[in-house]
């Protein structure tokens, strides 16, 4: 949770801020309403980024936080997917990454989504 906090704020924190430099290095257009898109799509990253750093010291998996959990693991799912794709026709490194960083994460919220969470006794 922590890890996927970090990386959607960050991920959100650029987006918000820095919404044409994305948009050239990743060769979109920067006119206005793409830049609103991009602050848009910056402004979920953020709030979604808030709930997993809110969620953090929850117990997660099985019927506990399912909600988080499932938002989590469509989120990563379709996001490395796309990336994926994205990466099959244009090769950038920046992708590649991207699309190894959001499959592991993938990964892990199927495992915390269909495994049953052991509480660490104190």
């Amino acid at each position: 949770m922590t890890g996927s906090a970090i990386l959607m704020g960050m991920v959100g924190v650029a987006l918000t801020f820095m919404p044409q430099e994305i948009a050239t290095y990743f060769s979109f257009p920067t006119e206005t309403s793409s830049v609103i898109v991009f602050q848009i799509l910056g402004a979920l990253y953020f709030g979604f980024a808030m709930t997993n750093w809110t969620a953090k010291a929850s117990l997660i998996g099985g019927i506990y936080a399912r909600p988080i959990a499932i938002g989590n693991l469509t989120h990563f799912i379709i996001a490395a997917l796309a990336l994926v794709k994205a990466y099959s026709s244009s090769f950038l490194l920046a992708l590649l990454m991207l699309t190894c960083i959001y499959s592991l994460f993938a990964i892990a919220f199927a495992i915390i989504f269909f495994t049953h969470p052991v509480k660490q006794k104190e």
